[in-house]
């Protein structure tokens, strides 16, 4: 932990603006899950299963974009921009292709698809309407999130930081007036559309989202912003390489998503109270854990820009510090639940007994936050940065799979546990995790120059 000024600035300055950016993301989130609080916890039942098809979607295009990612910050080292623009329209081609492929089972066969999450009729019905509606964004979020994460392991985070404030403030303005409309002077100016409305302003948030970004990067000429011959005149050697790298994290990204999507399933299983206590808390501890996510997407770009420079002692140097830095943060970030949890009864239109049920996950997810934060910096910032996909795609997953969902799910439906017991194991994972990345991180087996494979 040696104090190197240059080190603590540049993590400063790519960390700060994803903190923001994750920052008035979580608070748009509460803002919206207020907002749709005000009709009911069936409402936010709702809302909360029909987001957990977009959180997976979401996680297997951070699996693709993750995979670019890695070659975008190694080749911004070697500053080779032609890679950089191959790299990114692989990513792009990949990302496309899925959010497709979800588009057409939002609009096939939504109810069964939240059936698996739940078995109330009333919260399924009002779910798939919700989730019909949000799914025609999908590619439009597909193309954001390549050139977010491209824009970034160039380190140019400022540009999807200011996109995606703009974006989410929209949101926040159009959720407002298509959840509860507006009337004046006898005259519908936006109709009253309840949880709908709330999907229609996602869809006008990605558009907004996705043409700034394009329309800054092109205008700065920044490295990623190719033209379409340059992105997509990628060969079969290079397209090789990002399968080798790039298909163990979007394996790990399906199977952790799908691990959550198994998680929630036993809250939603277990009762809608459950769930609805489980979204409130995971809206709330989205504020402070936005601290930990900028220091590991920083973390990623300095060790993969150092590794590309041929700097692999450096790199390791590095992993060392964010490895140690970003529990210490945990640690402090996660005091900030206490206070938070006191104040759910002033946000949310729900029974005391879910309020309480909320406050206590908070709660225990202090005790978790230091061993989640070193994962994640090690996941994503360390191991991934240095190309070392497959033991990261296995240490992330295998507890999860083996361990905490088998645990919570026999504590759920055979001993009928309280809900605290239930989320407390199926957290417990993150302690298994923590013994073998820490292993990994000391061994340096998981630095690889990519670009040179």
């Amino acid at each position: 932990m040696k104090f190197d000024k240059q080190f603590y600035k540049s993590l400063l300055f790519l960390a700060i603006p994803v903190i923001l950016q994750n920052m008035v993301n979580s608070f748009i989130n509460i803002l919206d899950t207020i907002m749709v609080g005000k009709l009911g916890e069936v409402a936010i039942a709702a809302v909360g299963l029909g987001n957990q098809v977009f959180f997976f979607y979401n996680m297997i295009l951070f699996g693709i974009t993750s995979g670019g990612g890695i070659f975008v910050a190694q080749y911004w080292g070697k500053k080779d921009i032609s890679n950089i623009r191959r790299s990114v329209g692989i990513t792009l081609s990949c990302s496309i292709g899925v959010s497709l492929v979800f588009f057409v089972v939002a609009q096939t066969i939504p109810e069964l698809v939240l059936g698996f999450y739940s078995q109330d009729l009333e919260v399924i019905t009002l779910g798939a309407n919700y989730l019909k509606i949000t799914a025609w964004s999908y590619p439009i979020f597909a193309i954001s999130m390549v050139f977010s994460l491209a824009f970034r392991s160039t380190e140019q985070p400022k540009v999807p930081m200011v996109a995606t404030i703009i974006s989410l403030c929209s949101n926040a303005l159009f959720n407002f007036l298509l959840i509860f409309g507006l009337v004046l002077n006898g005259t519908t100016i936006f109709p009253r559309l309840g949880i709908n409305g709330a999907a229609v302003a996602t869809i006008i948030a990605r558009i907004i989202e996705c043409i700034l970004l394009l329309a800054i990067g092109y205008k700065k000429k920044l490295a990623p912003a190719g033209k379409p011959k340059e992105l997509f005149s990628f060969g079969t050697a290079l397209f090789s390489k990002y399968l080798r790298i790039g298909i163990p994290v979007i394996i790990n990204e399906t199977l952790w998503s799908f691990g959550i999507t198994l998680q929630n399933r036993v809250y939603a299983r277990a009762g809608t109270d459950v769930i609805a206590a489980f979204n409130i808390s995971n809206t709330i501890s989205q504020i402070s854990w936005v601290f930990l996510m900028g220091i590991g997407n920083a973390a990623a770009v300095l060790i993969g820009k150092r590794i590309g420079e041929g700097n692999t002692e450096l790199a390791y140097k590095y992993s060392h510090r964010v490895a140690i830095l970003s529990p210490i943060v945990a640690f402090f970030v996660a005091l900030l639940l206490i206070p938070l949890s006191k104040t759910l009864g002033f946000f949310f239109s729900v029974d005391q007994a879910i309020l309480v049920q909320a406050a206590g996950m908070l709660k225990i997810l202090i005790f978790y936050y230091p061993f989640k934060a070193f994962n994640m910096t090690m996941i994503v910032g360390v191991c991934r940065s240095g190309g070392d996909t497959v033991f990261s795609a296995i240490g992330d997953t295998i507890f999860m799979y083996c361990v905490s969902i088998p645990l919570a799910s026999y504590v759920a439906f055979t001993l009928h546990a309280p809900a605290m017991l239930i989320f407390a194991c199926l957290n417990i994972d993150d302690l298994c995790k923590f013994v073998i990345l820490l292993w990994r991180l000391l061994s340096k087996k998981w630095l690889h120059n990519v670009t040179e494979i």
